[in-house]
């Protein structure tokens, strides 16, 4: 039987400057993005690309997507993790995050940040993107048995999720 694992990486939804003297972590997202993660994550969940398991940033704007997500695809909020590997990190180190992961876990979703996620895309994909929008899913799907193996070589599959333009 061939394996495969599915990876699907989120920018979080797209957040708010409005508040002077928070930190960055700290930042909410706007309404815009909360509507964005909603269309996305009902997009998702109608085309059967529910993910097995779940780790978001701990930024709010990151949880508050991951939370909307969650909540669509009909998670237990226990059961959404929270690294701080996904938080103004790289994707060398998202990676290896990806690859300790459980293999029995077939599907996994990670909700970071750019530059960190269009550079985790691209290191996989064949034609690199300029910039992964806010609230955008890659779906990236490898043929290999372990997460440890993935890679642009075992790259079976790319799809991607974008909110609608319309503003």
């Amino acid at each position: 039987m061939e394996q495969k694992k599915i990876l699907l990486v989120v920018r979080h939804a797209k957040s708010s400057w409005d508040y002077d003297g928070i930190a960055d972590i700290d930042r909410t997202l706007k309404s815009k993005g909360i509507q964005h993660a909603y269309e996305i994550s009902r997009k998702l969940k109608m085309g059967d690309h529910v993910p097995e398991r779940m780790i978001s940033s701990p930024a709010d704007r990151a949880l508050h997507t991951a939370v909307i997500f969650a909540r669509i695809f009909g998670f237990s909020l226990k059961d959404l993790q929270i690294n701080n590997i996904l938080y103004e990190s790289s994707a060398d180190k998202i990676i290896e995050l990806i690859s300790n992961s459980p293999d029995e876990s077939k599907s996994l979703m990670i909700v970071g940040h750019n530059p960190d996620v269009t550079d985790l895309v691209n290191h996989f994909i064949q034609h690199p993107m300029d910039d992964m929008p806010t609230a955008g899913v890659a779906k990236l799907i490898f043929k290999c048995q372990k997460w440890k193996e993935i890679s642009a070589d075992n790259l079976e599959k790319e799809m991607y999720f974008f909110p609608s333009k319309e503003e």
